[in-house]
This record gives structure tokens, C-alpha cells and sequence, in this order.
């Protein structure tokens, strides 16, 4: 069999930088990192899927959740691995690349990953015009263009500026998810004496299946985690680094989101939490008596966040696609004074644009999840590809035994398959 263990012979083509352009600065740390990962997975999703959640599952949605973190865990491993390989920008498409030895291949990888997030960028800005729209009567148009222009602006700072700037925005956000857990722990023995009715009894198939499909749901609220890969070329250690970004920004998200989840179906019934714009500013009401508009404004600085760090990651992956001589070279030109791929940004920042204008987005959290898994399970089965044909592993890896990406590769497409047949059955 072929050798296609990654070692400086074997790395993709990374051509060396134009001239005029420099390379991407090493300046981030762990801390960077895990608010980087945290900004761009704990966003918009769970301020506004958990009404979707309980419309499809009812008490069972925090079990949902925890499937679709069990799904990303999986594949978290996979990504630690191959992001220690091969740390560069438009990380997919380079470990794709790498294992299959197809330039198509690892360059459509690269586009389906900036594809799926120009289209939750986009979802996210059209949430954030609702949002700011209750505080600032203008038409949804003109703070779909301000939102995008200003936090494209951001985006094009250097990286170290533009994501402490969102990890601030981040903590804000996170901030309104443990105001909820600390006021539904102040609701009595709830929270516990009604915990038997989140479990399924194993022979209700029908509960099991609607579970199955609402984590394809849930996923879309944990996209982002794997974006860390795509910084691995901007961080100061990426070998020590990226894992323990990768395990914490996902450990603390599932906690947060079942807790949350869990808290909001006791507190308002599921049917009504489905009928609400709002969910988690309702389940927030509900708990404190506090107005509607204190969760509303926490919401409105989670998609602000979302949109930046979406921004951010679009860019690197046009940059690396870039410099790997899969898109134009102009794209891989990075800024001498920001170290920033602005003109990577831009180009995202104007698909962002252009999508949040121009195309309706209902339905497309669905669509952006299917097309995330559709990566998960091809660079699941890259690692496979690489384990089983090199001779031994290199040295200074993170390692992880072959199931991991054999069960990252099965719960992906068992996902999908799930999802097939309950669409084809509609």
C-alpha cells in the first residue's frame, strides 16, 4: 500500500508566500484558543434552537444534546491528531489532501467548510438584525449591513485584536447561560425529582428516532469546536495547544447545553418554549420575573460573536486554500502590519453579506450541519487512511487509537442516514 503518512515530504503542496504577502504570525496561547473555540461554538444556536429542540422532543431534548456531543467528541479526537500533523490554515482540505493525494479533493473539502459556514454566518446575522431590532427600530436590511460591515471590520485586525475581542464577547455570552442554570437551581428539588422524565424507555423506537433527529439539530448548535484547527498555524505551540483547546472548549459546551436544556423544558412546558421566538429569554422570565429584554441583549452579543469568529475562520481556510495553490494567490496575501489574510476576510465577509441580503435561510442550521458532518466523516476516514499505511507514526503527534476515528466516521453517517430517512418519510 501506498505510504501516505504525513512527514515533510508528503505534506501538501504549501507553496512559500508571495511576494509582497508574509506568513501568519505564531502569537496565540491556550487561552486564545479555548475562547476561540468557545466564542464560535457556544453562539447563537442554543439561544434559539432550544424551542426547536422541545417541539421535536419534548422532555427527552437534553438527551438529544448529549448524542450530538458524543457524535463531536468522537471526532474531536480525530481533529487533535491530523491538527498536530498537519497545523496549518484550511485544515480539512489540507489532512483530505494529504491522505488521498487528490488536489480536487482536498480543495472541494475546503470549499464545503466555507461553504457551511458562510451559511450559519449568515443565519446568525439574520438572528442578530431580529435581535437588535426589538432595541433599535430600523429595516432588518440596513442592520444586516451594518452588523456585517462593522464586524467584518473587526475580523480583519490582527488575530490576537480580533478574537480577544471576541472571547470578551464570549464571556458575556456565557455569562447569560449561567445566569439561567444559577436561577433554575434556586427552583427547588424540580431540577431533580423530575429527571425520570428525561429518560426513553429502549422499546420506544418512535422516541428514540425523534431523539436521533433532533441531534442532527443539536449538532448545529456545537458546530464551530473543529474551527480551532483552522488558527493551528497561528498558535504559539500548536502540538500542546490544540488538544486541550479542542477537549475543553467541547467539555464545557456539553455541560453548559444539557444543563441549560434541561433547565428550560422544567421550567416552561415544552409546548409553549416551542411557540416562543425567544426560548431561553422566556425560560429567563420565567425563572426571575425579570423582563424579556436583559437575556434578549446577552442574545444579541452571542451573534454578534458568532458572526466575528465565523469571519475569522472563512478567511483562514480561503488563506490556506490559498497558499496550498487551490484558489488564486491573491487570496493568500496577508497584511504586513496585522499578520491578518484581509483579503481572505473580505471575500467571506461579502459572501456573508450577500447570503443574509439576498437568500432565504429557513431551514439552513439543517443543511449547515448535514454539510459539516459530510466533513467529519472524510476526515474521519483520512486519519484511517493514514494509520493504516504508514509504517509508524511521527514523532510529537497526538495520538489516538484507530476506533476513534472509526466510531467519529459511524456516529457522522449514522447521523446522516438518520436524517435521510426521517426526510424521506416526511
Amino acid at each position: 500500500m501506498q505510504d501516505v503518512g504525513i512527514d515533510a515530504s508528503r505534506q501538501p503542496a504549501i507553496r512559500k508566500a508571495s511576494p509582497g504577502s508574509t506568513r501568519l504570525i505564531r502569537s496565540l496561547t491556550l487561552t486564545h484558543a479555548v475562547l476561540y473555540g468557545l466564542g464560535v461554538t457556544i453562539g447563537a444556536g442554543i439561544y434559539v434552537l432550544v424551542g426547536v429542540a422541545a417541539a421535536r422532543s419534548g422532555m427527552h431534548a437534553p438527551l438529544a444534546f448529549l448524542a450530538a456531543a458524543v457524535v463531536m467528541g468522537m471526532t474531536a479526537g480525530t481533529f487533535a491528531e491530523l491538527g498536530t500533523r498537519l497545523p496549518v490554515a484550511a485544515s480539512e482540505a489540507a489532512y483530505v489532501q494529504a491522505a488521498f493525494h487528490r488536489k480536487w479533493l482536498g480543495g472541494a473539502t475546503g470549499l464545503l467548510v466555507v461553504a457551511a459556514a458562510t451559511i450559519s454566518g449568515a443565519t446568525i446575522t439574520v438572528g442578530s438584525a431580529g435581535y437588535i431590532g426589538v432595541f433599535l427600530p430600523l429595516p432588518s436590511a440596513w442592520i444586516v449591513v451594518g452588523v456585517v460591515l462593522a464586524m467584518g471590520a473587526i475580523a480583519c485586525l490582527s488575530a490576537v485584536q480580533s478574537i480577544s475581542f471576541a472571547g470578551l464577547m464570549t464571556v458575556v455570552e456565557i455569562g447569560g447561560l449561567i445566569l439561567i442554570i444559577g436561577a433554575g437551581l434556586f427552583q427547588g428539588d424540580a431540577l431533580v425529582s423530575r429527571l425520570p422524565e428525561l429518560w426513553v424507555p429502549m422499546t420506544d423506537l418512535t422516541a428514540w428516532t425523534g431523539i436521533a433527529q433532533t441531534a442532527l439539530l443539536a449538532v448545529f448548535a456545537f458546530i464551530g469546536f473543529e474551527h480551532l484547527v483552522n488558527i493551528s498555524e497561528e498558535m504559539k505551540s500548536p502540538s500542546r495547544t490544540l488538544p486541550w483547546a479542542l477537549f475543553i472548549t467541547l467539555g464545557v459546551t456539553a455541560l453548559l447545553y444539557v444543563a441549560v436544556v434541561w433547565i428550560a423544558v422544567v421550567a416552561v412546558p415544552p409546548a409553549e418554549l416551542a411557540r416562543s421566538s425567544a426560548p431561553l429569554a422566556l425560560v429567563f422570565q420565567r425563572l426571575t420575573g425579570l423582563p424579556l429584554s436583559v437575556l434578549s441583549a446577552i442574545a444579541v452579543v452571542a451573534t454578534l460573536n458568532g458572526i466575528i469568529v465565523h469571519m475569522i475562520m472563512i478567511g483562514r481556510v480561503l488563506y490556506g486554500l490559498a497558499d496550498q495553490g487551490s484558489l488564486p494567490s491573491l487570496l493568500a496575501r496577508v497584511n504586513a502590519r496585522s499578520g491578518a489574510p484581509v483579503v481572505a476576510t473580505l471575500f467571506g465577509v461579502g459572501a456573508i453579506l450577500i447570503l443574509a441580503l439576498g437568500i432565504p435561510l429557513t431551514g439552513l442550521a439543517e443543511w449547515t450541519s448535514r454539510l459539516t458532518l459530510g466533513v467529519f466523516a472524510l476526515v474521519n476516514l483520512a486519519l484511517l487512511r493514514i494509520k493504516a499505511s504508514e509504517p509508524k507514526p511521527p514523532a510529537g503527534v497526538f495520538l489516538v487509537p484507530a476506533w476513534v476515528p472509526v466510531a467519529g466516521l459511524f456516529t457522522s453517517a449514522a447521523l446522516l442516514l438518520i436524517d435521510l430517512v426521517g426526510w424521506r418519510a416526511l
